[in-house]
Parts: structure tokens; C-alpha cells; sequence
């Protein structure tokens, strides 16, 4: 099974090359202008991985692994290293494999830690008790977990979530890795600060926890839609096997096309025969129409380098069986995530006004009111003048940035695609709601309650008509809605149709193209907004 696996995954690395971050090159001795523009290059390729790539030494020039010798092998990694150094980074072998007549190389190189950090953030979805705050938990703190729930305690927010086990909450938590790809959280034998770990690191993974039982669903959606992963990590129990809400959490990140790396838990204690079941279900599951992708499951480092390499196509699955009490395969994770590449591009939207979405609201004795949320759009920074809206009437009010925090550390600006706290003044908490945003002057500021999408139902028990009410997630916007007219009499599950809603409360800012949730019970939808219709509304009284 595992050779079969592994020929998938070689097969792919050799078709796919859509999202490598890679250069193929030949690197012996270069005279000083080749030199100088091989530096130009690596430089180009930094910005373009956002301080990250990855280099094949001994790859000719149509992709053929002939390989180098002993001698050229060391002579190039050396021109590497000496480029690195130019442009203030780091280089890491990942992996030597035998060419034709010598051997292949592959190298990742990162920039030294900066005041700008890669972050890349992972939603942590799965059923409930499949074990995904205890492996939040043991990636972060570094401690395996006794079998009873301590890893996971640091990761929950609430004394009833201590009491059951169970996640009812956002919650995150965050682990650094540095330009060698070493783990800075594990660098000392005290819990570091989230501060310390930003600061040592030149890539931080934010993991986004979620609530697995069917109650907590639409807390679940709203971290999915509003938190903007770059991943969904699928936590399954292996003897449990593909049960309740694994489905739905699957499909939901299908369906906001996000990729997907699944992990295996509690191996440990699965008899091998449910083990291989779970698998088999697995396979089957992703194999299918509507998802489309292959599993592979990553026992080695060659596994773990052709996955991180490919995964950003979303045509594969990386699959990891580890266990939270023996730590067995989860080295092999931690390098998966040491490699894993942004998977969304933000600098088109730097230069864009200002829009910042909304999550979370605090208000903090000494401080006032905090926001916290991610920055679509723009660059924000200490005393900015924004507009805070739509309130219940569609009006927008204008607010001062007192500070900005990101990631816990105080910083002057933050830019588009990074996560943020802001400290307000001239404004109550009690004057927020979900769906609200911040927006810079310039911004073309409209709302509308009614919007035109293509929508495609996931399922329904019968049939939806108009008048039909369900609940819309977009983004950070949670609202009722009802539907007012359709291009079709009536539709079922698996039909697509063109679909006007009108929200049943409050106007909301929102564009075209942006991708919609809509669920009532088990009924499940998703659409894009294709049109909107902005209104006057009367000013506020």
C-alpha cells in the first residue's frame, strides 16, 4: 500500500508544477555577474513564496533528475548558501535522492526572522472527541498528551470546556518556526510568550480551533468563513471512522475551496482492521465527484516534501496517522507544516482602501473597546480615521486607531491578509454587531439588504421555494434571509439557480463574487454574489 502511495506521489510531483515554490538549477561556481544574477532571482522568488523557496540543485533544465557529483553537489550548495547570505536568509537541506549519475538535492530557503512574518492559518475542524484541541495542543506546548485530556487544557477558553472536553469556542493558539525551520516554541523549557515567539520567528502557524459537536455548528462556519484559513486541517479519530460532523466540516471546505490536510488520531489505540477501515472510508470519501482528490498517506520525508509541494493545486490530500500519546509520526507533520506555502496571494489588495472585517469584540479595563479581525484589504496604521458600520440602519460612524496588536505584539501597521486588535476610541461595545466592518474613507461606502447569487444546494430534505428562509454566512455576516425570487419554479439538492435574498434585520456591506453559506437545519447551501442592489437608506433618527 505504502509504495503504491508513493509512486501516486512521485507521478504527481513530476506533473504538477502549478504552486511549487521551486527553481531548477545547476549552481558550480558562478562568475561574479552570474553570481549577481542568480542573487536577483532568489530574490524575486523570496518575494514572490513571501520569504520563502524551495531549490532543486542537480535538475536539468527540462525537469530530467540527472544529479551531480559529490564535489559539484558541495560547490553548489555553498553558491546557495553565499546568495542566501546576501539577501539575509537562511538555507535548509530537505532531501537528497539518487538522478541519473548523481544526486538531487532539494533546499528550502527563508529570510531570518523580520518585524514581517509569514503567517499561514489553519482551521482545525472534525467531529467531536476526534481529538483537535488535544493535537493543537501537543503541536504548540511540545508535551504529548497523558491519554486524559492535559494537552488540551491550555488550548480551551472556558471552565465548561475544561469540564467536558469539549470545544464550544474560537480559540487560537500559535507556533513559530525559524529560518532553519526549527520550532521556536520548544526552544526553552518555559512556556514561551506569544511575543517571544513572534519575534524568533520567520514563519508563524496560527491554528484556529474549532467546535466539532452539531450544536456548536454555526460557531464552527462562522470561524470557517469569517477567520479566512489558508488550510482546513481534518482531525479524524481513527476508531471512530468518518462519523457525524466529519462530513459536513469536509464539505464545507470543499465547497470554500480551501485545501485540505487530514490527520489520523489516536492510533495508538485502534485495533489495525478499524484502522485500515477508516482509511478505506477515507479514501473513498475524497475520492468522490464532488471532491475529487487523492490521498496520500505521508510515512517519510519524501512523502512530506512531494505533499507540501503540490498541496496548494488542492488536487491532493495529505493523509498523517499519528497518536497524541506516543508522538509516533507527528515529526513528520511538524516538517509538513515547516513547508506548507501561503496558499493566498494579498499583495494585489495592499493598495485597495481600507476594509477590515470584523470577528471579535473586547473591552478592555485601561484600553476601551478592541476589535479584532482580519484586514481584507489596505494598510492601517496608529491614527487612521476609519468608518465603523453598517449599524442597524446602514449609517457609518467615524473612529480613531488608538494601537494595533498582532499576534499579542505591538506593531505600527498591519496590511492586507494579516490579522489583527485594535484599540478604538470614541466608540461603545455595545454599539457592535456580527457582520460589521471597518473601512477607509476612500472606501465606496454602499450596503444593501437584497443580493442576487448562483447558489448550489448541497442538500435539503424537499423542495425550497420562494419565501424560503435560511441563515446566510458571508464572511463575518451572520443574518437571516429570505428568498424572494428564483430563475426556477422550485429547486432540490443538487441544483443550481440563480436566487435573490433579502436580509431580514439590518443592511450589510457587501461585493460581488464573495462566497455565500446558507443553512437552515440540516439544509446546506453555497452560492457567489452575482449582483446587489444598493438602496438609500433613510439617515438614522
Amino acid at each position: 500500500m505504502s509504495s503504491k502511495k508513493n509512486k501516486k506521489a512521485e507521478k504527481l510531483e513530476k506533473e504538477s508544477e502549478e504552486g511549487n515554490i521551486e527553481y531548477k538549477l545547476k549552481l558550480i561556481d558562478p562568475t561574479a555577474t552570474r553570481f549577481e544574477h542568480l542573487v536577483t532571482q532568489m530574490k524575486f522568488r523570496l518575494q514572490e513564496g513571501l520569504g520563502e523557496a524551495i531549490y532543486e540543485i542537480g535538475i536539468e533544465d527540462n525537469g530530467y533528475p540527472k544529479g551531480l557529483s559529490e564535489k559539484e553537489l558541495k560547490l553548489s550548495i555553498e553558491t546557495l548558501k553565499k546568495m542566501a547570505l546576501e539577501l539575509n536568509a537562511d538555507i535548509t537541506i530537505l532531501r537528497e535522492r539518487e538522478g541519473d549519475i548523481g544526486k538531487v538535492t532539494e533546499v528550502l530557503v527563508r529570510k531570518l526572522a523580520e518585524e514581517d512574518f509569514l503567517e499561514i492559518r489553519i482551521a482545525v475542524a472534525g467531529n467531536v472527541d476526534s481529538g483537535k484541541s488535544t493535537l493543537v495542543g501537543v503541536l504548540t506546548q511540545g508535551k504529548l498528551d497523558n491519554g486524559r485530556g492535559l494537552a488540551r487544557v491550555n488550548v480551551f477558553r472556558h471552565k465548561h470546556e475544561i469540564e467536558t472536553g469539549r470545544t464550544s469556542s474560537i480559540s487560537q493558539q500559535i507556533m513559530g518556526y525559524d529560518s532553519k525551520g526549527r520550532i521556536v516554541n520548544y526552544e526553552s523549557l518555559n512556556e514561551h510568550s506569544w511575543t517571544k515567539i513572534i519575534e524568533g520567528s520567520s514563519k508563524v502557524l496560527a491554528f484556529i480551533d474549532l467546535g466539532g459537536h452539531e450544536k456548536y455548528l454555526k460557531t464552527t462556519l462562522f470561524g470557517l468563513t469569517g477567520h479566512k484559513p489558508d488550510y482546513v486541517l481534518l482531525v479524524i479519530g481513527a476508531n471512530m471512522g468518518i462519523v457525524g460532523m466529519t462530513k459536513e466540516h469536509l464539505g464545507i471546505a470543499l465547497a470554500l475551496k480551501v485545501p485540505i490536510i487530514i490527520v489520523v488520531t489516536k492510533i495508538d489505540i485502534c485495533p489495525e482492521h478499524i484502522l485500515k477501515q477508516t482509511l478505506d472510508n477515507l479514501a473513498k470519501l475524497l475520492k468522490m465527484p464532488g471532491s475529487n482528490k487523492i490521498p496520500i498517506i505521508v510515512r517519510n520525508v519524501d512523502d512530506v516534501v512531494v505533499s507540501a509541494k503540490n498541496i496548494i493545486s488542492r488536487r491532493i490530500a495529505p493523509v498523517f496517522l499519528v497518536s497524541n500519546v506516543t508522538g509516533e509520526n507527528l515529526d513528520n507533520l511538524r516538517k509538513f507544516l515547516n513547508l506548507v506555502p501561503a496558499y493566498k496571494m494579498w499583495d494585489e489588495f495592499i493598495d485597495e482602501p481600507v476594509e477590515f472585517q470584523i470577528d471579535e469584540t473586547f473591552s478592555v479595563t485601561g484600553v476601551g473597546t478592541v476589535v479584532a479581525g482580519t484586514l481584507m484589504s489596505g494598510t492601517v496604521t496608529i491614527d487612521d480615521e476609519l468608518l465603523l458600520g453598517p449599524d442597524e440602519f446602514g449609517n457609518f460612524q467615524e473612529v480613531k486607531i488608538k494601537s494595533i496588536h498582532n499576534k499579542r505584539l505591538q506593531v505600527k501597521h498591519v496590511v492586507a491578509g494579516q490579522t489583527a486588535t485594535f484599540a478604538l476610541r470614541r466608540i461603545q461595545r455595545s454599539a457592535f454587531r456580527k457582520g460589521m466592518v471597518l473601512l477607509g474613507k476612500d472606501a465606496q461606502i454602499k450596503v444593501a439588504r437584497e443580493f442576487e447569487a448562483e447558489v448550489l444546494v448541497l442538500y435539503h430534505s424537499t423542495t425550497i421555494q420562494e419565501n424560503y428562509q435560511a441563515v446566510i454566512h458571508c464572511g463575518t455576516i451572520r443574518q437571516t434571509a429570505k428568498i424572494t425570487k428564483m430563475n426556477k419554479e422550485v429547486i432540490r439538492t443538487g441544483d443550481k439557480a440563480k436566487v435573490r435574498f433579502r436580509f431580514l434585520y439590518y443592511p450589510e456591506f457587501l461585493k460581488t463574487d464573495r462566497q455565500i453559506l446558507f443553512r437552515e437545519g440540516r439544509t446546506k447551501g453555497i452560492g457567489k454574489i452575482t449582483k446587489i442592489y444598493y438602496e438609500k437608506l433613510p439617515p438614522k433618527p
